[in-house]
């Protein structure tokens, strides 16, 4: 499949206006095994030139140092990309105390810590990267406002929240976007999350499009094929029967990769792309890579458009997956459904 021209799409009804895909660069700097920073900027110049435009990150990836890595490219870049950043999961104190935090006076020191680090003045979409239900979403979302007010961020996101959170959130601060996990193996947004953001005009950027590598048959079972310094190895339903089990799901993805010309990755990304059509509402998914090929290769799937006889195919597979998103579901949206 040749390169297509990437179109562009609002991120909310005053938000940005981005590439349809854009780019999670979280694995360029942790979780995902060993990096290799020469392919990662490599990858960063070649997303631009396609048209990917909204570049994904936040604090915790790498501890701050993804926001570093990515800090020469923004400065080169600036009027050309939008830098979407998080806050809220709290490392400091060592990953087996990790907290989720949406204190005000923890979001007011985020923000200058990401600042610091991107080398920006504002920060174009900032997201709370998970809910704590124990502080008010009004005072969350009201001190994110007022970062607004004082020109260190553009727009607002939210991350994993019900519909009946994001409402609440809009109602006190215009939500340009949602961004959760979306894909053919996790569906459980679209139980209220998605109806709300099409009603609000919220976009919604899903993260794991591609099932973290394993939609597209990068690997079959984590526990075996990856290190032990990736993170998948963790979660239950890339290991043992799961893995198994959902590797044959994947029949109809490679029948229909295989009759289109196409790789698994693109099917599974048009997939959630044609989500937009589907609930009426803009769709950014931002599938991950560390490598210019494997970029190439994500944004030709935007000029691929699925039969209604292939959606039907591929309709099945998320309520036959095996094992959850994570070994801990309680900072997923899914828990507070």
């Amino acid at each position: 499949m040749a390169d297509p021209v990437i179109d562009q799409v609002r991120l909310g009804a005053q938000g940005p206006l981005v590439g349809v895909q854009g780019l999670g660069c979280m694995g360029m700097s942790e979780f995902y095994g060993a990096t290799d920073e020469s392919a990662a900027r490599e990858t960063l110049d070649t997303a631009l030139e396609r048209g990917v435009t909204l570049l994904d990150t936040a604090d915790i990836y790498g501890r701050g140092a993804n926001e570093e890595f990515l800090a020469p490219f923004v400065a080169a870049h600036r009027d050309e990309i939008t830098i979407a950043t998080k806050f809220a999961v709290d490392r400091s104190a060592g990953d087996e105390r990790r907290m989720v935090r949406n204190d005000p006076a923890y979001i007011r020191q985020a923000v200058e810590g990401s600042l610091r680090r991107l080398g920006v003045d504002v920060i174009d979409l900032y997201y709370m990267h998970r809910r704590d239900p124990a502080v008010p979403l009004a005072e969350s979302v009201g001190a994110m406002g007022e970062l607004v007010e004082r020109g260190l961020v553009r727009h607002l996101g939210l991350s994993e929240v019900t519909g009946a959170e994001l409402r609440e959130a809009h109602a006190v601060h215009p939500i340009a976007a949602l961004q959760s996990e979306w894909s053919l193996f996790s569906r459980d947004v679209e139980r209220s999350a998605v109806g709300a953001a099409a009603e609000l005009g919220v976009a919604f950027v899903p993260y794991s499009p591609l099932g973290r590598g394993f939609l597209t048959g990068a690997f079959a079972d984590a526990g075996t094929d990856l290190g032990t310094d990736d993170f998948r190895r963790y979660q239950p339903r890339f290991t043992g029967e799961n893995a198994a089990a959902n590797a044959a799901l994947l029949k109809p993805v490679h029948e229909i990769a295989a009759a289109r010309g196409a790789t698994a990755a693109q099917v599974a990304l048009a997939w959630v792309q044609q989500r937009a059509e589907v609930h009426g509402l803009a769709v950014v998914p931002i599938p991950g890579t560390r490598k210019p090929s494997r970029l190439r290769e994500n944004v030709a799937a935007t000029g691929l458009h699925l039969d209604a006889e292939e959606l039907a195919a591929l309709e099945p597979i998320a309520d036959r997956v095996a094992g959850d998103r994570y070994p801990d579901m309680s900072t997923t949206s899914a828990a507070r459904e």
